[in-house]
């Protein structure tokens, strides 16, 4: 797990998306770019991201493998009251501690269904299981919590739940540095700028620079974008890209952005 220096309040993310119908196509994720930008906004970094199968062994190879590299690991999907709905039991497993019904998940699940005129059936308590010593995660919008555990944040799959119980959870978690960049747009190919944008890279280590090329209106161009903490040596990156461009008989575009 990242552990911040005094100099550089460092803190990175990974996300666990979990689902069959992820896998097969039938169901396109909507949960990972919305967790990216409140990410950037708390000053947490996502750097990895893994689909995986409804199997126990998948997810909890994943979990075990995630929260030993990052301050924080966010899993979705999975939750529900089916018999495949099986993250609560994996994730259990994963630390070692048993699954039991949550007082306080029982309370809220029976006054939602109360003023929802709602039989809450054996399925639907099934979504009041967490592993012994979890947190419940507020779900806003149905009740049913998701949960943390150690640094393992477990919510719904649903997109609008996901994101309700997303807002809920940032305000309470430990950020760093936040990310800050600034892309320049040229009409230069990829394979013309390369050369020197090696060069610029390594005279500023501490700043992301990456390139991504784009055709459009019939013409290629480049868009470089240089990515870190520090505003000044941002500028100063983008500054001798700048040139470079120039240098290459390019023209180059800032487009200040925050992520």
């Amino acid at each position: 797990m990242t552990s911040p220096s005094a100099a550089s309040a460092i803190v990175t993310a990974a996300l666990v998306i979990i689902g069959d119908e992820i896998l097969s196509g039938r169901t396109r994720d909507a949960n990972l770019s919305y967790l990216a930008e409140q990410l950037v906004e708390a000053g947490i970094r996502l750097e990895e991201v893994r689909v995986v199968t409804d199997r126990t062994d998948a997810i909890v190879r994943a979990v075990n493998e995630l929260r030993e590299r990052h301050d924080h690991v966010f899993t979705s999907g999975g939750i529900g009251p089916t018999h495949d709905d099986i993250t609560c039991d994996a994730v259990a497993e994963a630390f070692g501690v048993a699954v039991e019904r949550h007082p306080e998940a029982v309370r809220r699940m029976r006054e939602h269904a109360a003023r929802r005129g709602l039989e809450l059936n054996e399925a639907r308590m099934r979504m009041a299981r967490a592993p012994a010593s979890a947190v419940l995660i507020r779900n806003p919008v149905s009740a049913a919590p998701g949960f943390t555990i150690g640094n393992v944040h477990v919510m719904a799959g649903v997109p609008s739940v996901f994101q309700a119980m997303v807002q809920e959870l940032l305000p309470s978690l430990r950020g760093g540095d936040r990310m800050h960049s600034l892309s320049v747009v040229c009409d230069l190919g990829e394979g013309v700028v390369a050369g020197g944008l090696g060069g610029i890279q390594e005279r500023y280590p501490d700043v992301g620079i990456g390139s991504y090329p784009y055709y459009r209106a019939g013409a290629f161009g480049t868009t470089l974008v240089m990515r870190g903490t520090g505003r000044d040596r941002i500028e100063l990156a983008a500054e001798e890209v700048r040139a470079l461009v120039r240098s290459l008989g390019g023209t180059p575009t800032d487009v200040n952005e925050e992520t």
